[in-house]
């Protein structure tokens, strides 16, 4: 059996994910060997999940000659850097959510969602993209996207009657929403290089683009994104503090609603938006229209189990779906949430192959567009026109 040694540069929400995601990959001898971040709390993640090895910084983690993979869940404005000297060390990388985005040069003016043109933007991030692919492929490692959606079944189902049918998709539909981040740099867009389109409708968006490009293969096409439409807004920005009990978006410099829609060279299209204000747990949902039917991925919220309770202290200790406020009335209740959300079969992908050196279902090429797509949404919502690709 291979075995994988993996380090974890990271010890938030998503490292606990791919922790569990990890321990229940099978075929191939996984340990998490060691994980780094910069706070005190890594050393009671370390513990709390046995994890031999922890690193203060990034440079101790990818020095360690025993790993094989590092595993990148840390705030997005680092990606970028922490790939290729990963990869540089001779690691392969998984590397989280948004790939790539703009966070600002010397002499931006701040804060640098407010004043920097989105198509300078836009250029900036493509040449930044073509500098870290270019050093990704000279090392000769995997580079391994985490997005979570590609294998959710759901949409996994959705790819395979697809490929089955071979019908011409027509329109796709696409939202990731909950009612905001609880983290501070969510707000900045030095931190995250946007508001909720790149950091939850990032999710539709690969998924949208990894679906059309199933169907190409399917019928023998070639197809991709012609053009750009977009919106954004601060829709949250008028409410009163009382109005913000449950609503935890509060942005700087960065969106807390948007929607852009894609133009595909076949003159098909598709729609992704995203909230930070949308209550009742996070929503993650495809919808597919097809020549010959349709599609309804919910991956949350789904019918799975519903619950009416009555009792919030009694269910203290259960935990119904991310981002949910309340626990009582109806709830729709997410079960094997790594599984239904596509974690678990996302990791045993990346897992096979660093172990055979196959590329992964989730790669670069999809990494890249998504970025360059989101941009473009940007870029045409700031000025009010399609963005030609």
């Amino acid at each position: 059996m291979a075995r994988i040694r993996v380090g974890l540069a990271g010890c938030g929400f998503v490292s606990e994910l791919h922790i569990y995601a990890f321990r229940r990959v099978y075929g191939v001898d996984v340990e998490v060997a060691a994980v780094a971040a910069r706070g005190d709390h890594v050393v009671e993640f370390a513990r709390r999940h046995q994890i031999p090895r922890c690193y203060r910084s990034f440079a101790d983690l990818i020095a360690d000659r025993e790993l094989d993979v590092i595993d990148i869940c840390t705030p997005p404005n680092r990606h970028a850097e922490m790939i290729v000297a990963a990869m540089q060390a001779g690691k392969h990388v998984i590397c989280e959510k948004p790939f790539a985005g703009y966070f600002g040069r010397e002499g931006d003016k701040q804060p640098i969602g407010k004043h920097v043109p989105k198509a300078l933007m836009y250029e900036r991030v493509l040449e930044e993209m073509d500098e870290t692919r270019i050093a990704i492929e000279r090392t000769g490692k995997l580079f391994m996207y985490a997005e979570d959606w590609i294998y959710a079944p759901a949409v996994t189902k959705t790819a395979e009657i697809i490929k089955a049918t071979r019908d011409k998709i027509l329109f796709m539909k696409g939202e990731e929403s909950h009612s905001g981040s609880h983290a501070a740099h969510a707000a900045q867009w030095a931190m995250t290089g946007g508001g909720s389109l790149i950091r939850m409708g990032c999710h539709p968006l690969s998924a949208v683009l990894y679906l059309k490009q199933v169907e190409a293969k399917a019928r023998g096409e070639t197809i991709r994104v012609a053009s750009v439409t977009g919106d954004v807004g601060n829709v949250t920005a008028g409410l009163k503090p009382e109005e913000r009990t449950y609503i935890k978006a509060n942005p700087v410099d960065v969106e807390d609603w948007g929607t852009l829609t894609a133009t595909f060279s076949d003159g098909t299209k598709a729609a992704v938006f995203s909230g930070d204000m949308i209550m009742g747990g996070v929503r993650n949902l495809i919808e597919t229209y097809t020549s010959g039917g349709s599609l309804f991925a919910n991956i949350t919220p789904n019918m799975h189990l519903m619950s009416y309770q009555t009792s919030e202290e009694k269910l203290a200790s259960v935990y119904i779906t991310e981002k949910v406020d309340r626990k009582t009335g109806w709830q729709y209740v997410c079960l094997e949430e790594e599984w239904t959300r596509g974690y678990l079969q996302e990791i045993q992908d990346f897992m096979e192959c660093a172990a055979t050196g196959r590329q992964p279902l989730s790669d670069l090429a999809l990494a890249y567009e998504t970025i360059k797509v989101n941009y473009a949404g940007y870029w045409a919502a700031e000025e009010g026109q399609r963005v030609v690709l």
